[in-house]
């Protein structure tokens, strides 16, 4: 039976990276959450720990620790990154799970141990512990390999993807799915965030198996190339085609628009918003809420010495819209 207060909400939050950051930093005044972080990253700071020595990749669960934690101070140290010297690019968060990885010998471990250094409020699960490569079909057909080349380089639209070795969940992310009141696809690079997570065998398992209400959190433009001319009803169904079939109960889109200089200016080449047909969503299985969840300010937290920074959009959801209309989906 379900709590009827706010707090007693079980979430859980698939995804990567900025899309989870957002919805955790939203969420976490409404519900208990559990994070499941994708883990296949390998760009920037992240990508040259892996390259370097051989660990699981820090930068997303390191995103999701500083969403939930409550220690500002702690937080802003975690998020910094050094701008010069044999560091330039490092965030010193992805430097400290390195280390706490290397001195454990489990980056599960690693993650725990963070968790109470940052004064979490809820956990953050790596997806799987299998060291993995994220593959895709190129556009030439020839396999892409590594989640940065994947969003580097062409690829084929609503292309096969994979990991290579094929990842063991983590037994702790399949029991949360099947614990939690509401599952929630967090918005994010379809292909390098989602996929890692949705291609999992037992995770596709579970995603059909639980109770929980399952929730997809539409992107807000599209990118250039794979999801060139995606809907919410073509962004909805390649999420469940990497799922290996449909389990959604809901789809959450925005419905309202930026200015146009915000777009020519904050968008990156070939960036456009979502767009959306009500008759065909009527037409869907699932149920869909559409609702203002832009941001009316533009993401301020670039910084240059990111390696990635020039790829990384900088219109986002409003966290707090965002989780307000899944709480109402929860409580409906």
């Amino acid at each position: 039976m379900r709590d009827n207060h706010v707090g007693g909400a079980n979430v859980v939050v698939l995804g990567g990276g900025t899309g989870s950051f957002t919805l955790l930093s939203g969420l976490r005044q409404y519900a208990r959450l559990t994070a499941l972080v994708n883990m296949a990253d390998d760009g920037g700071s992240t990508g040259q720990l892996r390259d370097e020595l051989g660990v699981l990749p820090p930068g997303d669960a390191r995103q999701c620790l500083v969403a939930l934690s409550n220690s500002p101070k702690v937080r802003d140290l975690f998020n910094y990154r050094f701008d010069e010297g044999s560091l330039k690019g490092h965030a010193f968060g992805n430097l400290f799970l390195t280390a706490l990885e290397k001195m454990t010998g489990s980056f599960a471990d690693a993650v725990a141990l963070a968790s109470q250094v940052l004064n979490i409020d809820g956990r953050v699960l790596p997806v799987t512990l299998s060291n993995v490569t994220l593959c895709a079909d190129g556009a030439d057909g020839q396999p892409v390999r590594g989640e940065f080349f994947i969003s580097q380089q062409p690829i084929a639209k609503r292309p096969a993807i994979w990991l290579e070795p094929e990842a063991q969940a983590n037994p702790a992310a399949i029991q949360a799915i099947m614990d939690a009141d509401m599952v929630v696809v967090a918005p994010g690079n379809l292909y390098g965030s989602l996929a890692p997570i949705l291609v999992i065998n037992k995770i596709q398992q579970a995603l059909r198996q639980t109770k929980a209400t399952r929730v997809f959190v539409c992107n807000l433009v599209t990118k250039p190339g794979p999801t060139d001319g995606f809907s919410v009803v073509d962004f909805a169904s390649e999420v469940e085609r990497l799922a290996g079939g449909e389990f959604l109960d809901y789809v959450v889109f925005n419905n309202t628009k930026p200015d146009s200089t915000v777009m020519e200016r904050y968008a990156h080449d070939g960036e456009l918003l979502v767009q959306y047909d009500i008759e065909t969503l009527k037409q869907q299985h699932y149920q869909f809420r559409a609702a203002p969840l832009l941001a009316s300010r533009i993401w301020q937290g670039m910084q240059a010495s990111d390696p990635i920074a020039q790829t990384r959009s900088l219109i986002r959801h409003d966290s707090d819209a965002v989780a307000r209309q899944l709480m109402r989906i929860y409580f409906a």
